[in-house]
């Protein structure tokens, strides 16, 4: 075969591959639905990816809500959600009273999770917020571990649970 033969079987293999791919293109025979294509992650699921990359930021009672190089509990939830467009009060019990209840066996993926803890605790008083993360996790920080993720269902997040809201 000399260069003029392979040439032009060239061009017609070419030409033949651009339409028989713009025809599949055309008619989306052969493609994903554009949802299964994309893999698509709920705001909730963006705002605890968001937190997550501030695990071990350390904790500051009273944190201004102008840095993310420290945060308290609810300094910390006002930041991530409002990267979302969501506006949160400044304080852990003005957060509890926005958005809708839901109850501890409904939590979806970033609903705010309230509690009565620490030497302020009394009772059903709110003085800590958290993000529920999914499979029984929150997604919060408090004292030296800073920005973390705990068990909802043990020990003291157990112990001192008080309610939840749905925000988004």
């Amino acid at each position: 075969m000399n260069k003029q033969q392979w040439l032009k079987k060239a061009i017609i293999v070419g030409m033949c591959t651009t339409m028989g791919l713009g025809t599949l293109m055309a008619t989306g025979i052969g493609t994903a639905p554009a949802a299964a294509a994309t893999a698509t992650v709920s705001k909730g699921q963006s705002i605890v990816n968001l937190g997550k990359k501030y695990l071990g930021v350390r904790y500051v009672f009273g944190a201004s809500t102008s840095t993310t190089r420290y945060f308290d509990c609810s300094s910390f939830t006002k930041y991530i959600f409002g990267r979302y467009g969501i506006t949160l009060p400044r304080t852990s019990a003005a957060q509890a009273k926005v958005g809708r209840a839901v109850t501890k066996a409904n939590l979806r993926v970033g609903d705010l999770v309230f509690f009565s803890s620490g030497s302020r605790s009394t009772g059903s008083n709110v003085t800590h917020v958290a993000v529920y993360a999914g499979n029984g996790k929150i997604l919060h920080t408090y004292g030296s571990p800073g920005v973390t993720i705990s068990d909802l269902n043990s020990g003291t997040w157990k112990r001192t649970y008080v309610k939840s809201r749905r925000v988004l």
